[in-house]
């Protein structure tokens, strides 16, 4: 059986924030999540960063020689 149950981790003590399903010894794995904060540290998008840089062929929507027979 597998359950998920939100909880923190302070000064190497783990605190549940509700009741565990299981009664009796059980194994559990504890998977430690970032802050909020460090979630979030990416660069933000300029619009238009690739201008200028990347270009696309004129012959790009031509059909493909290779699949003729098949249109």
């Amino acid at each position: 059986m597998l359950a998920t149950i939100k909880g923190y981790y302070d000064n190497g003590h783990i605190f549940l924030q509700e009741e565990a399903p299981v009664t009796s010894k059980t194994e559990v794995m504890v998977v430690f999540l970032k802050n909020e904060d460090s979630l979030n540290t990416s660069k933000k998008r300029t619009p238009g960063g690739l201008k200028d840089r990347v270009t696309i062929p004129d012959d790009f929507n031509d059909p493909i020689e290779d699949l003729k027979d098949y249109m």
